[in-house]
């Protein structure tokens, strides 16, 4: 009831010609209005289109509610005058019974122009909660109901005029008459005819002129309304190419489907009102035309891409979406295609295709028909096993390689919408895709993809990045895709930013305002890092792997300090107590998080110790929490709080002995002081035993210990050749390991 609630404030400042306007008296009487005001602004009535006689059953449902509410009001009102006005108006609208899609429309119409007046008034002229306006549309709606009233005044102008000259043509015959018989002739009379003829013919010639010019004002706001309706619609193609690295999409195309449709009803009254002008106005017709063909080419959307990194013969999917799926005429099925084109040919694309015939690649299952779901009330084509037998490479260059080949899914048809002529081609493009044959090659491949949808341009020339790209983009970027993929509300802080900067550059040095440095896609993803043989987004990805799998809870909680420079990790904890630690991710190994803790000195003061860092592998065995939880040596996380007190939380509980009348097992971890011979105890699964040769520089070696108890005291059998190896270990999950144990 807020729409109404505003409009009461506003129409003792309208005239009477204006309130009819909004309100007419025969169809929808203000009294309606007023009387349901909360009922009606609670029905969809911008769903009822005049030309959908489907429809009509809703109406007519509609229709009964308003006249059994009018009765309703009639009766209980005990002014005698406004219950016998409330009567006489439900007999008003009992007459619609045989054309209740008139009311609706009536209604909806109505509606739109309050929004559009209210549209109009100051904000400070309004109560605190402002109705919500569809403006620009509503605005459109207004000027084509009043080119259509204007019409209609011509229209009655003419009838007018029609029967003036027919009664100057009697008034003429009677005055020739009675000069005829000798009578005093009536000029007054005929003169008085001959002047309402030309009031009328100038009032006439004067309104077919305010016609033209709605007209083409109308065709004018349509064009500037349609042009940030596409704007719109690129930019939510946009915003879900950026989802891909974190950013923020809201991915429901309802209220672009519904400004479509609006357009559309627009464009085709206002087709019509151009052909009943009488006069051909061709400039408005190639303008109307036009903004057709714009608008019907441009309702085609993929509402769900294709993944961006596809492996040849994998299935996948992909949904395509169009926003004008309810006015698509009826009969012929849409059949969409789908294929896939080179970046060359994505550049060569125009609005109706043109691209090079040669087919690069091989699209199985690549076509679908386009279906309307009514619930949802959309029409989309899914494509849901599609799969790529195999694509043809176009020559590289250098030292390109083909995971930094990008394609894309073309969609294309042949559609017919209700009340056009002719069909439309229609086609959309996918986002860039990269097509690989192996698993070992899908990290690059998203190093090509997170590069293109963080820092490609809007409007780019397909699939055109720039080559270097300030650091302080890089930054946002990496810090986005980490809490996307995490899936944490925790972000990368100045000090881990400073640390990923060191590292790109491989500056330990690095000044503190750096974030306009340059960064290449070389130092990205092209070249490894200095003294390591991974690339920078491989050592960023093996860590926000490791951290999306193992680490989300203790990152979000902030007991992670994650990335951290050796200079900055000595600074921070050489004034702890020993035993004082953080939790850092490895920046020698892939998807590894190690312990960094003050240690106690052979000459009485203290150093810094790393902790071998543990992997995914690791953690699948025992969980951090645990391995924390083992370490004696370390007591307090950085920078003074209890390990026991804040880890608490990720211990593992410890289970009642297993069924069966088995001896439980367990395994521990145990950290080799610097003193203790670094050879891996005889009793230690060697899937827990760590290569100290493995380690980086300065790190001390984790030695996991486990205790194991059997009834046939045959410890020399524990391990069978089967898995006597580290290298046959790790191929084996902990399941696996105690199989063996059992079975030994």
């Amino acid at each position: 009831m807020a729409q109404w609630t505003q409009m009461e404030k506003q129409i003792p400042l309208l005239d009477n010609q204006t309130v009819n306007f909004l309100y007419p008296p025969n169809c929808f009487p203000m009294e309606v209005r007023c009387y349901l005001a909360s009922w009606i602004e609670t029905q969809r009535w911008e769903d009822f289109d005049m030309g959908n006689v489907g429809q009509e059953p809703q109406a007519l449902d509609l229709l009964d509610k308003i006249i059994s509410f009018l009765q309703s009001h009639a009766q209980t009102n005990q002014n005698v005058v406004e219950k016998m006005r409330l009567q006489h108006i439900s007999r008003v609208m009992n007459a619609f019974q045989t054309q209740p899609m008139e009311l609706m429309v009536t209604i909806r119409d109505s509606l739109r122009k309050e929004r559009y007046i209210l549209s109009q008034v100051p904000a400070q002229e309004l109560s605190p909660a402002p109705v919500p306006s569809t403006g620009d549309v509503d605005h459109l709606v207004c000027k084509v109901l009043e080119i259509q009233n204007c019409r209609q005044q011509i229209h009655q102008l003419q009838e007018e005029l029609n029967w003036q000259k027919q009664n100057y043509e009697n008034t003429q015959g009677s005055l020739q008459q009675n000069q005829t018989n000798g009578l005093d002739p009536q000029h007054s009379e005929v003169i008085k005819v001959q002047k309402n003829i030309q009031q009328l013919e100038y009032n006439g010639q004067a309104m077919s002129k305010k016609l033209v010019q709605l007209l083409q004002e109308a065709v004018c706001s349509l064009e500037q309304c349609q042009a940030r309706l596409i704007n719109r619609i690129k930019a939510w193609r946009w915003e879900q190419h950026r989802a891909t690295i974190g950013h923020p999409f809201d991915d429901n195309l309802s209220p672009l489907q519904t400004w479509c449709e609006q357009l559309l009803g627009v464009n085709g009254k206002l087709r019509q009102e151009v052909m009943l002008v009488g006069e051909p106005i061709p400039e408005l017709q190639e303008a109307l035309a036009r903004l057709l063909q714009s608008l019907i080419q441009s309702s085609l959307v993929v509402e769900k891409q294709p993944p961006q990194v596809i492996k040849t013969q994998s299935k996948f999917s992909t949904t395509v979406r169009y926003l004008l799926g309810e006015k698509v005429a009826q009969g012929k099925p849409v059949l969409l295609k789908a294929q896939i084109v080179t970046e060359n040919q994505a550049r060569s694309l125009g609005p109706l295709g043109g691209m090079s015939s040669e087919n690069v690649g091989e699209v199985i299952n690549n076509t679908a028909i386009l279906e309307h779901n009514t619930s949802s009330k959309s029409t989309c084509a899914s494509f849901r096993n599609m799969s790529i037998k195999k694509i043809k490479r176009a020559d590289r260059k250098g030292s390109e390689s083909v995971t930094e080949e990008k394609f894309a899914l073309l969609f294309s048809t042949e559609i017919s919408i209700t009340g056009c002529d002719t069909p439309y081609k229609i086609q959309v493009i996918s986002v860039p895709v990269v097509v690989i044959v192996h698993g070992s090659q899908d990290n690059n491949a998203m190093a090509t993809i997170i590069w293109d949808c963080a820092f490609s341009e809007p409007d780019r020339i397909p699939f055109v990045v720039p080559e270097r790209v300030p650091w302080k983009k890089m930054c946002v970027t990496l810090n986005r895709k980490f809490m996307s993929e995490v899936q944490t509300e925790r972000c990368l802080d100045t000090y881990n930013q400073h640390f990923l900067a060191q590292k790109i550059f491989d500056n330990p040095d690095i000044p503190g305002d750096y974030s306009n440095m340059p960064v290449s896609w070389v130092q990205f993803n092209k070249e490894v890092l200095p003294g390591r043989p991974f690339t920078f987004w491989q050592w960023f990805d093996g860590v926000m792997e490791l951290s999306k799998k193992h680490l989300k809870s203790y990152w979000t909680d902030g007991l992670i300090f994650g990335f951290i420079g050796k200079q900055h990790l000595h600074l921070i904890l050489k004034d702890k107590p020993t035993g004082t630690f953080l939790l850092r991710f490895s920046d020698s190994e892939i998807g590894g998080i190690t312990i960094a803790y003050v240690a106690a000195a052979e000459n009485g003061g203290q150093k810094i110790q790393n902790i071998q860092p543990f992997t995914k592998r690791d953690l699948e065995i025992r969980c951090l929490g645990d391995r924390i939880q083992d370490i004696d040596l370390i007591t307090h996380v950085y920078p003074d709080s209890p390990k026991n007190k804040v880890f608490i939380k990720y211990y593992t509980v410890n289970q009642g002995p297993p069924g069966g009348g088995y001896i439980p097992v367990s395994i521990q971890t145990k950290v080799e002081t610097p003193s203790a011979s670094p050879t891996v105890p005889s009793t230690l699964p060697p899937s827990e035993s760590m290569d100290p040769g493995n380690g980086a520089m300065g790190m001390s070696p984790i030695y996991p210990q486990n205790s194991w108890t059997f009834s046939d005291h045959k410890p020399q059998h524990l391990f069978p050749d089967p898995v006597s190896t580290m290298e046959q270990a790790q191929d084996m999950d902990l399941d696996e390991i105690l199989g063996e144990i059992y079975q030994n």
